[in-house]
């Protein structure tokens, strides 16, 4: 696996635990009570900091133990790892796209920030997943 490729594996890892965290807090947060009246912003910032700084431990030490087994292979990209990147930020961005205009109907109907914030917050972390799930797959089977 090249390091591109686990840098990618680290992305969906960390952001599917993250999500799914962020999720389970803020719906113990609510208690019973309507999610609009859960203080969701402290939560929603140390996930994405504790999931910035849990991606890049993990690259580092799977990195680190990557080297040990192959040496010569560690950090090393080619012209297919860009491609791949490129192709997998294209494909991420359509759903970040798709979040910001669901952003901007919240904002047109004046919904709550709760619903507004998340909206993007999620369109972030599934424009990260399904990009890295097509780099994936780019890796798996090639690039057509």
């Amino acid at each position: 696996m090249v390091y591109e490729e686990r840098n990618v594996w680290t992305g969906l890892v960390v952001t599917v635990i993250a999500m799914t965290a962020y999720v389970i807090i803020v719906l113990q947060a609510a208690g019973g009570r309507p999610l609009t009246e859960v203080v969701w912003w402290p939560i929603m910032l140390w996930t994405i900091g504790l999931s910035i700084v849990a991606s890049i431990v993990i690259s580092i030490l799977w990195g680190i133990f990557a080297g040990m087994r192959d040496p010569d292979g560690v950090g090393k990209s080619d012209q297919r790892d860009r491609d791949i990147a490129r192709m997998g930020g294209r494909v991420g961005q359509a759903f970040l796209v798709i979040a910001g205009l669901g952003v901007m109907v919240l904002c047109a109907f004046e919904a709550d920030w709760f619903w507004i914030a998340n909206t993007m917050f999620f369109g972030f972390a599934l424009s990260a997943f399904v990009g890295g799930i097509a780099s994936v797959i780019a890796y798996r089977r090639g690039l057509v």
